[in-house]
């Protein structure tokens, strides 16, 4: 069972936040502060999951095909629903979530009875949208069992349904992402956790062969750490009603999971696949745009994470590399002309450069290199100063002190008078 937690004033996060403690079940509002070790954002895995979580999570609702637009307009609706959906996302925006969950519940109740003739086109993708919503209300509620359950039941019916169209199965693979992560944060074992994420990803991977046929590989399971999950995934021809980021989160969460699990020839197959197709121009296009650049970068940066997990030397070496070419796309996207036009996208290029310069100094600290970890590490302060990052400034600054300490201890000052100086 999920553990409820005792606060009920905020819903749970999409994606976890930066430590969770495997020993006790993790609260909706629990959160990870950033740990005082020296190298804690080196040691985390991976080191910008709280930024990745918040500006990359693909979940539920923020398809692109997302839950919300089918309530612009409630005619849409079978009459038996329409009122209870209305209301309920009417007190959800008032700020009333319990009366929001009643109203959602009801809906959800009532649509289950109802033919699928009465949803008309698309019947799956309206209905597991009102899943959708009311377990994103019982989340809110602290209610997270609940909320699981709802969203299971969504995916069973999904899975079970014949004929789908592309978008109703890839509102399958959303809803098997946001389960494979609530299996994480409420500790529902690695098999469960390892069973929804891997579905999501390789379903996506399937919609997009089956609607595109742009792959020029056969698409295979994911879990064979030679099998590069199938077509190299830059090369595919995405359906307009598919973004980058919903195949790209799936990858990611699968990757971090498998990385947790110390499989990390699996895990760096999924991050490559992944940064392949973020950073890939669309057509007619030089450049990824801004937002998939940044994404980009911070998975670059995560995967520097696991390649300084290999053996020494090389493990430091590509670790290094892959931190720098990070920091290459980040530096990059600032001189793009649109990034003066994604001030949200950008923000999130200037908080994941924070994070790997700092990284970066750690494994340059870890090389014996501390002159130039100490630069690092005050460009990462720099830099964390600059957009406010109070942890990440914390960091930097416990790292310079650290490389300070380290510098007086083995100074000729610090071992005491010379020969000379005593026979003077």
């Amino acid at each position: 069972m999920i553990a409820r937690a005792a606060s009920k004033r905020h819903a749970v996060p999409l994606r976890r936040p930066l430590q969770i403690r495997p020993s006790s079940p993790v609260s909706l509002t629990a959160g990870r502060p950033i740990s005082t070790g020296p190298a804690s954002w080196f040691r985390s895995s991976p080191r910008v999951s709280t930024l990745f979580g918040v500006l990359m999570a693909v979940g539920v609702a923020s398809t692109a095909y997302g839950v919300y637009q089918f309530y612009t307009t409630f005619t849409m609706w079978p009459p038996e629903v329409r009122g209870d959906l209305r209301a309920g996302i009417k007190a959800k925006h008032q700020g009333d979530l319990d009366l929001s969950a009643r109203y959602l519940q009801r809906a959800w109740d009532t649509a289950q009875t109802l033919p699928l003739s009465a949803f008309s086109s698309e019947p799956h993708l309206k209905l597991s949208g009102i899943a959708v919503v009311f377990a994103e209300a019982l989340e809110a509620t602290n209610r997270p069992q609940e909320a699981y359950d709802v969203y299971k039941t969504a995916l069973m019916q999904l899975r079970a349904a014949k004929g789908l169209s592309g978008r109703e199965r890839m509102r399958a693979v959303a809803i098997a992402h946001k389960l494979g992560e609530m299996a994480e944060i409420y500790q529902q074992g690695p098999e469960e956790t390892e069973q929804w994420l891997t579905f999501a990803v390789e379903e996506a991977l399937r919609v997009v062969k089956d609607e595109a046929g742009g792959v020029k590989e056969k698409v295979v399971s994911v879990g064979e750490p030679e099998g590069e999950v199938g077509a190299m995934l830059s090369e595919l021809d995405l359906p307009w009603w598919v973004r980058k980021i919903d195949i790209a989160a799936p990858l990611e969460a699968l990757g971090r999971f498998y990385a947790q699990e110390g499989k990390n020839d699996y895990a760096v197959t999924l991050y490559l696949q992944a940064i392949g197709m973020l950073m890939q121009p669309a057509p007619n296009q030089k450049d990824a745009s801004v937002e998939d650049r940044c994404r980009g970068a911070q998975l670059m940066n995560n995967l520097s994470d696991i390649m300084v997990r290999g053996p020494p030397p090389t493990n430091l070496h590509f670790a290094e590399s892959w931190a720098r070419q990070a920091q290459g796309v980040i530096e990059k996207t600032r001189t793009l002309p649109a990034a003066q036009k994604e001030a949200e996208s950008m923000e999130l290029c200037e908080q994941t450069l924070a994070a790997v310069l700092y990284n970066l100094g750690a494994l340059l600290e870890m090389g014996g290199k501390h002159e130039q970890a100490k630069q690092s590490f005050q460009e990462s302060l720099d830099q964390a100063k600059k957009i406010g990052m109070r942890a990440g400034a914390m960091e930097a600054r416990s790292a310079l002190r650290r490389l300070e300490r380290a510098a007086k201890s083995t100074s000729p000052a610090s071992a005491g008078p010379s020969s000379d100086s005593k026979a003077a």
